[in-house]
């Protein structure tokens, strides 16, 4: 199904990942339509005047938690595809506000598939689930050991170790009201299907970067404080779990897999969206140094009793039974062989002649941790989709952003 000509309708038009699906969408000749609260100043969306597709997009007047609104907006716009994106997904919020995440996610999505019921109408809608529905994946049986002791339970309990890379079966234990929001919607769009014949597909996408990533993202905290060091405004960074690992995905090829699961996706399916590898806040940090011009050679914690020499040299060696772009540290991270804690208050990074603080921030520490994804895209891959953008392009891509004194500012 190609998409020239046809009329897409986008929640979440104004985010991070809407725009660049409503950019790819326009550059394919659909007709985009995109959803937007009223705003006081009537200022057109950041993200879509950065993408230059202000101009080119239809705004409807709408808001998620109403019905009514999301009726009148499918009665405008007719679509052909829904891509429904719009949420509350910033997770540490889901922890302060619980009940803000769960009214706008799981209400919002009950309203829009209720409207499209009720107005007999006949899109494929396309769900933004999200990997952090697998949660608590466990990959060692150290860490399962360390999960019991911390939470007394784990619920599915594991039929295997490791549990990663994730497959689309793998059991759900969500650890944020956000993730749970994200399990009601992926299991109300699927419902849909099988009940009224609403035309689903659920994307489980796992995180995604580049330029326009909102600032509190621990991706855009890594990148813009390092072009503040590259700049000379500031002499340090602060970060918080360089533990927690993650399949980071460049945006484009996301919004790429948006496109070929409208076109092909199987109706009430679940397929993951990631690049099949995994890596440490710590390396993408580190990484980001490098690629500012700070070649890291050597990392210590400030007791000094943890010293890495060479962190990111690239390392490829098998792990979970497959291959993936990784650096020397999270190899050693990932076989249980390095762990850092906030008793160690944080590292010193030393490139060439410098010596760059890294200190350790408690408030950015999850109340639950997602300790590990790593996506199995072999479903989606089936579909024909590809990966294309190296951990190395996400880095710079995000860089070059904060190159911009006012993006750096927020």
């Amino acid at each position: 199904m190609s998409v020239n000509n046809k009329n897409i309708l986008i929640t979440g038009i104004s985010g991070f990942v809407g725009s660049y699906i409503a950019k790819t969408l326009i550059d394919k000749g659909a007709k985009v339509y995109g959803i937007l609260r009223r705003r006081a100043d009537g200022a057109v969306p950041n993200n879509l005047k950065r993408l230059g597709i202000a101009r080119e997009v239809h705004l409807l007047e709408g808001d998620l938690e109403n019905i009514s609104s999301l009726g009148s907006a499918l009665s405008v716009s007719r679509p052909d595809i829904v891509f429904h994106l719009g949420a509350q997904s910033f997770v540490p919020r889901s922890f302060i506000d619980p009940l803000e995440t769960m009214s706008g996610n799981c209400g919002g999505t009950a309203n829009l598939l209720e409207a499209i019921r009720i107005k007999d109408m006949d899109p494929v809608v396309v769900f933004a689930g999200s990997s952090e529905e697998y949660g608590l994946v466990i990959s060692s049986k150290d860490q399962y050991k360390r999960a019991l002791e911390k939470y007394g339970t784990v619920f599915p309990e594991p039929q295997m170790i490791p549990e990663v890379p994730i497959s689309e079966a793998n059991p759900l234990r969500p650890m944020s009201p956000y993730a749970v929001s994200k399990v009601y919607g992926d299991f109300l769009m699927r419902n849909y299907w099988h009940s009224y014949g609403i035309k689903t597909v659920v994307s489980r996408a796992f995180n995604h970067e580049g330029a326009g990533r909102g600032i509190m993202f621990v991706t855009s905290v890594a990148t813009s404080q390092v072009m503040k060091l590259k700049l000379g405004e500031t002499d340090s960074i602060t970060i918080g779990n360089v533990n927690a690992f993650r399949d980071w995905s460049h945006v484009s090829d996301i919004a790429d897999g948006y496109m070929l699961l409208a076109e092909n996706g199987k109706y009430g399916e679940v397929y993951n969206q990631g690049s099949m590898r995994t890596n440490s806040v710590l390396s993408y940090l580190l990484m980001s140094l490098a690629e500012a011009g700070y070649p890291v050679s050597k990392i210590e914690t400030l007791k000094g009793d943890k010293v890495v020499e060479d962190p990111i040299a690239s390392d490829t060696k098998e792990i979970f039974g497959i291959s993936f772009e990784k650096t020397k540290v999270d190899d050693m991270m990932l076989r249980g062989n390095l762990e850092f804690t906030l008793e160690d208050g944080g590292i010193v990074a030393y490139a060439d002649s410098k010596r760059i603080k890294i200190a350790f921030d408690p408030n950015r520490f999850r109340p639950a941790e997602v300790p590990i994804l790593l996506s199995d895209t072999t479903k989606i891959e089936n579909l024909g989709f590809n990966a294309k953008c190296s951990l190395k392009d996400v880095v710079n891509d995000q860089l070059n952003h904060y190159l911009s004194e006012m993006e750096r500012k927020g």
